[in-house]
């Protein structure tokens, strides 16, 4: 329907094969999946490249992201002005790390930016319990969290300072099988 009129040169639909993970079909439906959101501002021609961004409260009421208790900092943490609003080439960025086929290292590196709240390049205790009220929709007395917490640092900290590295990060995901099978989403 409307992704026969959508207009990319060839040179953007190369970039996006050649940065991503999908082929010119996919970014096509990518396109009218952001198209949908807003058709009033997203435009079908972007040959010019339009300066358009979506706002996060948008991208959120997808059905792929409604669900997600981190649909919040997903979206920030791919949005390049931080504050969650996102270009066609952030919500092309989001979809391809989050697609089946992205390897798992890159998956790692996004996972570990999820988590880290406070952006500090660290999972520390804060963040943490924070990841763990998400995942157990706050479920948890503060007690029970804490102790989970400080477990879960205690087994993965490898230079006992407390706090996760990526690489401390990087070794517990690797002894995680379903890690891949979860951290996905379709479009």
């Amino acid at each position: 329907m409307g992704n026969k009129q959508t207009i990319f040169t060839d040179e953007q639909f190369e970039a996006y094969q050649d940065c991503t993970f999908f082929t010119r079909k996919e970014i096509l439906r990518l396109h009218a999946r952001y198209r949908e959101l807003a058709p009033h501002l997203v435009p079908m021609d972007y040959t010019n490249e339009p300066d358009i961004k979506l706002p996060m409260a948008l991208i959120i009421s997808m059905p792929e992201l409604q669900e997600n208790p981190f649909r919040n900092r997903i979206v920030e943490t791919f949005s390049e002005d931080g504050e969650g609003n996102l270009s066609f080439n952030d919500f092309v960025d989001m979809f391809s790390v989050l697609c089946e086929t992205a390897p798992r290292e890159l998956k790692t590196i996004y996972a570990f930016k999820i988590y880290d709240f406070n952006v500090d390049n660290f999972i520390c205790k804060e963040d943490m319990e924070k990841t763990l009220t998400k995942l157990t929709k706050g479920e948890l007395t503060p007690e029970e969290v804490n102790l989970v917490c400080d477990k879960a640092i205690e087994e993965a900290d490898l230079d006992g300072d407390s706090k996760l590295s990526f690489a401390d990060f990087e070794n517990m995901i690797s002894k995680a099988p379903d890690f891949l099978s979860t951290f996905h989403i379709r479009i």
